[in-house]
């Protein structure tokens, strides 16, 4: 232990400098630019809060892209959670061939985003086609399009975690709730959910931060289409940043704003769902 702990900086040493370069200097430098008007480094001019406050106008679609995502990321938690949860709860009750259903739901996580954006367009195009409208024509459909694409690659992620929680669970506890009396719903709901709390807030908190930062999936379903009504903030963000002159430090500002809402609301959720977890 002594040793361990003489010589311990010299392995964590490098990993802390890494982690200062590649992620705390551009962080800390992201938050000074979000202040100021820039190309480069270089010729950075500070407005203060300016341009916080012109991420908020009508011209630049932030408060719509954020409430758009805000839109699929709560569909998406709710609805890749509970199918998750109950796929994994079906998986671990004995039923043959359960290691192929577990390798077969998992794969399409294995997916990138983009490779699953352009195959679902063709997918729900070639299906819109004969109602005589595609994605980029209609919101509605991009939006539908965006919460079946993030069900499909997320779900087969979560079940594994869940799958993990079922296996974690005393297999006493349900025997002595069976031997009480308690139906095989009521065992669910009172001994193993609370068990499962574990599982449940990482599952939560993956779901919510892996929807609320989409980018190419969005990009490659619909690019924003129509009109920018199924563009979410972090293409928002991107755009601005690649496409409108003169926004480099709007789009910082965005990308500040952005970061304090979703680490909020995690933050949130990680209290919320913690709380609620039970020792054993």
């Amino acid at each position: 232990m002594r040793t361990l702990k003489k010589h311990g900086l010299a392995f964590v040493g490098p990993t802390y400098v890494a982690f200062g370069i590649a992620f705390l200097a551009p962080f800390f430098i992201g938050i000074y630019l979000s202040f100021t008007n820039f190309t480069t480094l270089d010729d950075a001019t500070w407005v203060g809060v300016q341009n916080y406050v012109n991420a908020f106008t009508e011209q630049q679609n932030y408060v719509g892209a954020l409430i758009f995502t805000a839109s699929v990321a709560i569909v998406s938690i709710i609805s890749v959670n509970i199918i998750a949860f109950f796929l994994a709860y079906l998986l671990t009750q004995k039923l043959p061939a359960t290691n192929f259903y577990r390798t077969i739901f998992f794969m399409p996580n294995l997916i990138g985003g983009i490779v699953l954006g352009y195959t679902w367009q063709s997918l729900l195009n070639a299906i819109l086609s004969n109602y005589g409208t595609t994605l980029v024509n209609d919101s509605k459909y991009g939006f539908i399009g965006l919460i079946l694409l993030v069900n499909w690659q997320m779900i087969g992620y979560m079940m594994i975690i869940y799958i993990a929680g079922f296996q974690n669970v005393p297999a006493e506890l349900n025997e002595a709730a069976q031997i009480d009396g308690a139906g095989r719903w009521r065992t669910l709901r009172s001994v193993t959910i609370p068990m499962m709390m574990p599982s449940i807030t990482i599952c939560l908190f993956l779901t919510l931060a892996n929807t609320f930062k989409i980018y190419d999936q969005n990009l490659a379903l619909t690019n924003g289409a129509p009109m920018r009504e199924t563009e979410m903030a972090a293409l928002n963000i991107v755009k601005s940043m690649y496409e409108q002159v003169g926004q480099q430090g709007v789009s910082q500002a965005k990308a500040v704003i952005f970061f304090l809402i979703v680490s909020s609301i995690a933050l949130i959720q990680l209290r919320a769902t913690r709380t609620k977890e039970v020792d054993l």
